[in-house]
């Protein structure tokens, strides 16, 4: 009889410790792993995306700025030129491979804006070196989206003639070199780094000559 009472109350005891541990399971946190979705990587892409296309500042691809753009050589370039007659008349020579063009190139888009209608800025980009599976048309993508994210609205020219003969033709031994005509359509100056003076800069050198010109 007492070995069978011992038994029943080993058998309760055992009943209420795994009842107990079941409901502390059940009313445990769960592991940290199975708590609400952490955002992935790809999550935080998609934010940064957002972020960015929420500036209020939009960029010059935004705008969908036309931007002029024709392919001439260096004589159909001076009949253009010689069009703007009556207006100081700023001629930069460029390529995308020469830094201090790209440096300075912002200051010629400048020039035009503050001065509007009473000048002509012309850029003339020289990245066309004759290679015969690489014509002048093969720049036209890289040179246009250089000149839209600048917001160069102003005459744009890509050399139809290979970089070494246009420079040889106009003796000149390399780039940035920037032509400035007055208002007759004579050239006042050309600046280039040929002389072993200093480097010119449109700051420095080129707005002074131009407002020079436009007061006379």
């Amino acid at each position: 009889m007492l070995v069978s009472c011992l038994y029943a109350v080993v058998l309760i005891c055992g009943f209420l410790i795994l009842s107990g541990c079941q409901q502390e399971s059940s009313t445990s946190p769960a592991p940290v792993g199975s708590q609400t979705e952490q955002p992935t990587a790809g999550d935080d892409a998609s934010a940064e995306v957002e972020t960015a296309g929420s500036e209020s500042e939009p960029t010059a691809d935004s705008k969908s700025i036309e931007i002029p753009l024709q392919i001439l050589d260096w004589d159909q370039t001076l009949k253009l030129v010689a069009e703007k007659k009556g207006k100081v008349v700023v001629l930069d020579l460029w390529s995308s491979s020469c830094i201090p063009c790209i440096k300075e190139f912002p200051k010629l888009v400048e020039l035009q804006k503050i001065y509007g209608d009473k000048i002509a800025c012309i850029s003339f980009n020289c990245d066309y070196f004759g290679l015969a599976d690489e014509p002048p048309e093969f720049y036209k993508e890289s040179v246009l989206k250089f000149l839209t994210k600048k917001e160069a609205l102003f005459d744009n020219i890509i050399s139809s003639i290979e970089s070494d003969k246009l420079f040889e033709t106009i003796d000149l031994a390399s780039i940035p070199a920037v032509y400035v005509y007055d208002i007759e359509g004579k050239v006042a100056k050309r600046f280039d780094n040929d002389s072993g003076d200093d480097e010119f800069t449109y700051e420095k050198d080129i707005i002074p000559l131009v407002e020079k010109l436009m007061a006379q």
